[in-house]
């Protein structure tokens, strides 16, 4: 097994890399004056992944909601379910999916190697059948309504729904009630045999751990594989966004908004330097320190539950606005009009740094914990970087990078989602 330290001088943090035969990467960080441990055994693989084919054969089109309701079905075994296992070692585990991966996690102060295998065997063992996968959707459905009566969640995939013409970021990660009447054990194989492949999957680990010990289970644990070759489907998606206005009454107090910017789509992925620009610009847009979050905060015009971020993913990424507002539109009037003052005028280099040295703090912050630790390591994989670069970008970020990607945004393509009182 391949296997390289990689340090960085700026946060004084190493990182051990190495990839297995299989193709799986393995990223661990050692804390040995720490009292816990964290680890995630995960696959790139979400709700996104609806069109793919495999080692060059025909395109797959699978039911939207199968990467979600894989995760639920994976903790099954016919000899019980692993919350049981973990029950027994006191660890705490769960897992998540998202857009673009699914991961299984587990924390815990001692027993590590115990859940270290109960990880690892649970997630390469599926067990599917009609009936189980029958009671799960109904099970999923609840999950599903219980998602659509939340305020918070509908105003932004509403966004999302006027952001994507084709792209199936727009649709919930859990899928509808009718795309998940549709799956049925032989798809949920067919997926599994496809994106649960070690060669697309990923082992983070961080915390009061011994690498080596780490690494020879894993090489003694994984032995029988076949490497695959997955192509993705880019689903065509334009440039344009499909309408820049959507409403939706439900039971709040006050209206919720939620703005979105498309970005111009021309590589299926960014680079971690573009990532960290494009953070940096939105904390200069919207953060607390920012000029324009006083003004309407001076306005009345939002409270404090407000915030932005950059969202990205394979071929999709967005600048994304959320709050409360008794004039959602009146927001979006005055984001419009910060944003084209910025291109006009450029940034007040102390407004610059403020924002540039509040994430980058962010990012130094998070390696004192280890489960934001496998967090950073994560997201390197699935951006195709090393485990340090988050931070190293943002320490090199300028005004002119600043400058350069604001002058990238097309008002045009900006859409407002706002939940209003029934």
């Amino acid at each position: 097994m391949n296997k390289t330290l990689v340090h960085t001088n700026l946060l004084d943090e190493t990182c051990i890399v190495a990839q297995h035969e299989s193709g799986l990467q393995i990223l661990i960080c050692e804390k040995p004056e720490y009292s816990s441990s964290f680890a995630i055994f995960g696959t790139r693989y979400g709700s996104i992944d609806t069109e793919f084919s495999r080692d060059g054969g025909k395109l797959h089109t699978v039911p939207e909601g199968i990467a979600h309701f894989l995760e639920h079905k994976l903790f099954e075994s016919e000899d019980g379910d692993a919350f049981s296992k973990y029950a027994k070692t006191g660890a705490s585990a769960n897992a998540y999916t998202s857009f673009d991966r699914t991961c299984y996690l587990f924390g815990c102060s001692d027993n590590f190697d115990a859940n270290l295998d109960i990880l690892l065997n649970f997630v390469r063992s599926p067990y599917f059948t009609p009936e189980t996968v029958k009671k799960e959707q109904g099970i999923i459905g609840q999950e599903i309504r219980m998602y659509d009566d939340s305020a918070d969640w509908r105003v932004m995939f509403n966004l999302l729904t006027v952001l994507y013409h084709n792209h199936p970021v727009k649709i919930d990660i859990a899928g509808t009630i009718d795309s998940i009447s549709k799956i049925d054990d032989k798809l949920l194989y067919e997926c599994y045999n496809t994106f649960y492949n070690p060669s697309n999957m990923f082992i983070c680990v961080a915390g009061n751990v011994n690498s080596d010990e780490i690494l020879d289970k894993v090489q003694n644990t994984i032995k029988d594989f076949k490497k695959v070759d997955i192509t993705r489907s880019n689903f065509d998606e334009p440039q344009s966004i499909v309408k820049n206005y959507i409403d939706k009454k439900m039971s709040v107090a006050m209206p919720l908004f939620c703005i979105g910017i498309k970005d111009k789509i021309d590589s299926p992925q960014r680079s971690a330097h573009e990532i960290a620009v494009s953070e940096v610009l939105a904390a200069i847009i919207s953060s607390d320190s920012s000029s324009l979050y006083k003004k309407l905060l001076d306005k009345g015009l939002i409270n404090k539950e407000f915030g932005g971020e950059y969202f990205y993913g394979y071929n999709y990424s967005a600048f994304i606005f959320q709050g409360e507002s008794k004039d959602p539109q009146a927001v979006t009037d005055e984001f419009k009009e910060e944003i084209t003052r910025i291109k006009n005028f450029g940034i007040n280099e102390e407004m610059f740094n403020c924002a540039k040295n509040s994430l980058y703090g962010r990012a130094v912050r998070r390696f004192n914990n280890v489960e934001d630790i496998v967090s950073v390591l994560v997201n390197s994989v699935m951006n195709n970087s090393g485990p340090f670069a988050a931070s190293e970008e943002l320490s090199s970020v300028t005004v002119e990078d600043i400058m350069s990607r604001i002058n990238e945004i097309d008002l045009e393509n900006m859409a407002l989602s706002v939940i209003s009182p029934m």
